[in-house]
């Protein structure tokens, strides 16, 4: 008795286009109207095509996470602005040298005070790195947990975690953006789990899909776009509650004035509790460690 193909009698779309080749030049096989749908770029790129355009960048980093086996992630997300302490120092000493020839100039003096708070901040970008190298390390074997990180795919606090990861031997996730001024995903991510994104809306729905814990470090727009949106899905009760582990107190609370709103009624007192300030990747991993009862 002869074996039962898998796929059915139909042959992939690859394989036919194998068996059938180029076709033969022509008026008509020239025209843009004769090539596969898949196949014609300027098709796809149609307005008309967006529906599909979103539902592919939806499918493509699902189906590959899947085959790769990622289970569960942690999202790290922080400035892209935030140096290494190397890099840091190195920015600081050239703002220190301009600044001296020329120590009445308004808009050197501010690059001067931007550079050292740049120094100040860098210990955020060793503390990133540290912790992404304490969750891999830790959920290595999977026996304990099955967290992977995943970030921005840029630079900054996004390198630092990608580059923990790298550090403990494991693969982490970065989730890249096409933007004006052209986002280069970081030298430490895996490079099968590197994605890039031309919609916001998908690729913030991709940060939360499979993560387990959102890690924020000090950041402008972008990284408050993407923590509120986890709080007001957590909020409204879209999804299950999660960990939302904020680094540097003193700089969240500068920022975001949760008191204000909590006076204001424009949020409820238990919402504050949505968020939790940390300071060390020990601590981070402590409440995560605590939340999910992971016993090390």
């Amino acid at each position: 008795m002869s074996k039962v193909p898998r796929r059915g009698p139909f042959p992939t779309a690859r394989s036919e286009m194998v068996r059938a080749g180029e076709p033969k030049p022509s008026a008509q096989t020239a025209s843009p109207s004769y090539r596969l749908a898949f196949e014609d770029v300027d098709f796809l790129l149609r307005q008309d095509l967006r529906p599909v355009r979103l539902q592919l960048e939806l499918l493509k980093p699902e189906l590959l996470q899947q085959q790769h086996g990622i289970k569960s992630t942690i999202a790290v997300f922080g400035s892209a602005r935030i140096p290494s302490p190397e890099a840091a120092a190195e920015l600081l000493a050239e703002a220190e040298a301009v600044a001296r020839d020329k120590p009445e100039d308004a808009v050197l003096a501010r690059r001067l005070a931007v550079a050292r708070r740049q120094v100040a901040n860098s210990r955020y970008y060793d503390e990133a790195r540290h912790f992404a190298r304490i969750v891999t390390s830790a959920c290595a074997s999977e026996q304990l947990c099955d967290f992977v990180i995943k970030t921005g795919g840029g630079p900054g606090i996004m390198e630092a975690a990608n580059r923990g990861a790298a550090d403990a031997g494991g693969k982490s996730i970065g989730l890249n953006i096409v933007l004006p001024m052209e986002q280069e995903p970081n030298a430490y991510i895996t490079p099968d789990l590197c994605f890039r994104f031309h919609y916001f809306a998908i690729r913030k729905m991709h940060f939360l899909t499979r993560s387990k814990a959102l890690v924020v470090f000090p950041g402008g727009f972008g990284t408050l776009d993407e923590l509120f949106e986890a709080a007001t899905l957590i909020q409204t009760g879209k999804i299950d509650p999660i960990p939302i582990l904020l680094f540097g107190r003193e700089y969240w609370e500068r920022v975001i004035n949760l008191d204000a709103m909590v006076d204001e009624g424009m949020v409820a007192l238990e919402d504050k509790g949505i968020f939790t300030f940390v300071e060390t990747a020990e601590e981070a991993w402590a409440r995560i460690v605590e939340f999910y009862g992971v016993e090390e």
